[in-house]
């Protein structure tokens, strides 16, 4: 799954980061399969009819959403089965929100989903609603949600505010055998919280549900097809619904592809080389700039920025508060590769350090991570992401494998502790608990829908060969370039990119093959 970098740094939107059924079921099923629901199901409003997977989720998929004010928007609490395999047991709710179409030629829904895994939709379909083209709000109801573990859906909660703390300032390229064992005491820690804290929870947040949800979504919202906007890790999720509801797939864009074929040190080894290439053009970048920190171009950028980074894991540079450790400065240099806005940021937090202030990365460093406060966060993101990536991954490595996986792919590199970094980050995966079954295989999915893939040259986070390779797995799918830097592009970043994006949800006109906006 994508993002991997968020086991070091939590940055809002990374990227995971469908299952079909035809027909629908009528009044008496429905009633049918309420009675079957019993207690699991109390408070379901069941609507005239509902199309389900079988008799079993009926109630579920005919339920009414009941909307109410929540800031801009209206919000409104859907009901879905904690397990699948006992639907009449335990239930979830899945919180959502929606900016209704402002116009009279509505299209229906346009669901959203942007990353993480474990980002929040709501505050993404907010902002949207501000930053899409009129025409595409005038036709669709924005449509967010929270999946299932995360923000306000049944959050699943691991670790104590000084506990997250702990975690984020861990040593993530441990150089003895005290640091290793350390790291993996803390990933064991992280795992057992989860269990401890968020039991009801924690074994049912895998994406294997929130497609299953994401279907029951679908029919609640009233559509026949679910129309769907993923980013980086909702590119997986919209994947793997094509292939499990391959006949109710609608307009599909999925901006920052993940190659659902890749295990988690795979997808780790690639962020490695997409984060070195991203930093090589930020340091290039630099280089030309008289606030940039080191002079003699690119390299020498390059290796500051290496420099700096490994002092740091010996001697930690003061702030205002905490003193700042190389895992923080690791974050706030993680999240800056997400998008080239925030390069001047990052530039001037480095000019800082150089000069002994380490408060410039350390601001970066709580963005990134949803800090507020001292061992105060305003998500759940550390907690979600792991319990979301390690359950949907096979297991990583033990702690040799994983020393083995830093060494080789930080020989050569320009920033090794970078790479090393993203192997350690897949600690988490190591001793978690459980894990979906099966292991990761390309898509394969009969739907007739054509689907439109988006990626960029020089994503950091999801590296353009993974849109490439999600394209040839998705017969019907056009992939649309962005010849540029910065993790996904749709809503702002390219004038070309979302003129196409917008005449295909409209009009359902798809961009000619080989397209490249640059």
């Amino acid at each position: 799954m994508p993002g991997t970098a968020r086991h070091i740094a939590s940055a809002t939107e990374v990227t995971y980061r469908g299952e079909m059924m035809a027909g629908g079921r009528r009044v008496a099923a429905v009633a049918a399969a309420f009675a079957l629901l019993g207690a699991g199901a109390a408070g379901l409003v069941v609507a005239p009819a509902a199309q389900a997977e079988d008799a079993s989720l009926a109630a579920y998929y005919g339920q009414q959403l009941t909307w109410s004010r929540c800031g801009d928007q209206e919000c409104a609490w859907l009901t879905v089965p904690r397990d699948y395999a006992d639907p009449s047991g335990a239930t979830v709710r899945l919180r959502i929100s929606r900016t209704s179409a402002a116009g009279d030629a509505r299209l229906g829904s346009l669901v959203i989903n942007p990353g993480g895994p474990g980002a929040s939709g709501l505050d993404l379909a907010g902002y949207l609603v501000e930053s899409l083209d009129p025409r595409i709000t005038r036709a669709y109801d924005i449509v967010g949600f929270d999946t299932r573990g995360v923000g306000e859906s049944a959050p699943v909660e691991c670790l104590t505010g000084p506990q997250t703390t702990a975690w984020l300032r861990a040593d993530v390229t441990p150089d003895t055998r005290r640091e290793r064992a350390r790291l993996m005491a803390l990933a064991r820690g992280l795992a057992r919280g989860c269990l401890e804290r968020s039991a009801d929870i924690a074994r049912h947040v895998g994406s294997e549900n929130t497609v299953r949800d994401m279907d029951i979504l679908r029919a609640a919202l009233g559509d026949e097809r679910l129309t769907f906007l993923g980013y980086s890790y909702g590119t997986y999720l919209g994947t793997k619904y094509a292939e499990r509801f391959p006949d109710r797939v609608g307009r599909f864009v999925l901006d920052g592809a993940v190659d659902p074929s890749m295990g988690i040190m795979a997808v780790s080894r690639e962020q490695a080389a997409g984060f070195q290439r991203a930093l090589s053009r930020f340091a290039d970048d630099c280089a030309r700039r008289s606030s940039c920190p080191w002079t003699g171009g690119g390299p020498a950028v390059l290796a500051g920025l290496s420099r700096l980074l490994a002092d740091l894991d010996a001697t930690p540079l003061p702030t205002e508060g905490r003193p700042l450790v190389q895992a923080e400065a690791l974050a706030a240099v993680f999240y800056s590769m997400y998008s080239p806005t925030m390069w001047p940021m990052l530039r001037s937090a480095l000019s800082l350090a150089v000069a002994g202030d380490g408060s410039g990365l350390s601001d970066l460093a709580a963005y990134a991570t949803d800090r507020v406060g001292p061992d105060r966060y305003l998500t759940n993101m550390a907690s979600a992401f792991p319990a979301i990536a390690c359950w949907d991954s096979p297991a990583s490595p033990d702690a040799a494998g994983l020393d083995r996986a830093a060494r080789r792919w930080a020989r050569g590199t320009a920033v090794p502790e970078i790479s090393r970094a993203l192997s350690w980050g897949n600690a988490p995966c190591s001793v978690w608990f459980g894990r979906a079954a099966g292991s990761p295989t390309p898509a394969s999915t009969s739907t007739k829908a054509p689907i439109l893939v988006i990626g960029s040259t020089y994503d950091p986070a999801t590296p353009y060969s993974w849109a490439k390779a999600l394209h040839r797995q998705l017969p019907t799918s056009t992939l649309l370039t962005y010849d540029g830097d910065g993790h996904t592009v749709y809503g702002g970043t390219s004038t070309c990119i979302d003129e196409l994006v917008d005449a295909y949800l409209l009009d359902g006109r798809l961009p000619p093959a080989g397209t490249v906006c640059r």
